[in-house]
């Protein structure tokens, strides 16, 4: 398979690549985003420029490829409603509509998060925008998968860019392996999340639903490990 591959330079998206470039049964990669990733391989080419959702200017033909893996998104922590809005839900429509329309046998896969409320009523706000932006996605004429990770794990040298996020890491990363014994689907790993992606993208997979818990994730990324 073909695949475009958003948030590459994030701790998500960076497993997702390292899967990607592993995995025989995908062929090529494009990356587009806003910074540079120091990545070189054979499968990869980059697409660095200032509004990552212009298709055109990557030169992007839908037809070309077979999944969309979106792993692009911010923290909504001190951020604004609106302005969260533009990069959560906008921009990911903004790439999303286009893919629909011109490939609709597409694959789009959407990193959302454990806690999203689709029915709009959330009183935490990014639970609602991100519930407003799985709505928009399911309903646009692709295969859409909604990815809902609880506690993502870095793993192979996987940094998170967010300074919050490498803190609560160091500091919970000894507990790590005792919420594995007792919640064992509470945590993914970042090579699983990109093993579950090439997963629902791949033709004959039984995949549970369109909205994807850690309990399937972790089940899909296994059974690509497998494969």
């Amino acid at each position: 398979m073909n695949v475009i591959l958003f948030g590459a330079t994030g701790m998500i998206g960076r497993g997702v690549l390292r899967e990607c470039l592993r995995d025989d049964s995908v062929e090529k990669v494009l990356a587009i985003g806003r910074s540079p990733l120091g990545v070189s391989h054979p499968k990869l080419r980059e697409s660095v420029q200032s509004d990552p959702s212009d298709l055109a200017a990557a030169g992007v033909d839908p037809a070309d490829y077979d999944a969309c893996f979106f792993c692009l998104g911010v923290s909504s922590v001190g951020m604004k409603e609106e302005a969260y809005r533009r990069i959560t839900y906008d921009l990911t429509l903004a790439v999303a509509r286009p893919l629909a329309a011109a490939n609709p046998g597409l694959t789009f896969v959407y990193v959302s998060g454990e806690g999203t409320d689709g029915s709009g009523r959330s009183r935490q706000m990014w639970a609602r925008v991100k519930g407003r932006t799985e709505n928009a996605l399911l309903e646009l004429p692709f295969r859409a998968y909604m990815f809902r990770p609880g506690i993502v794990q870095p793993v192979r040298g996987v940094p998170s860019r967010t300074r919050l996020y490498r803190t609560l890491y160091a500091v919970t990363a000894p507990l790590i392996p005792l919420v594995r014994r007792i919640a064992p689907d509470l945590v993914i790993g970042s090579e699983a999340m990109g093993r579950a992606m090439i997963a629902v993208a791949t033709p004959g997979t039984e995949v549970p639903g369109h909205i994807l818990r850690p309990a399937d994730i972790n089940r899909l990324g296994a059974g690509r490990d497998q494969a």
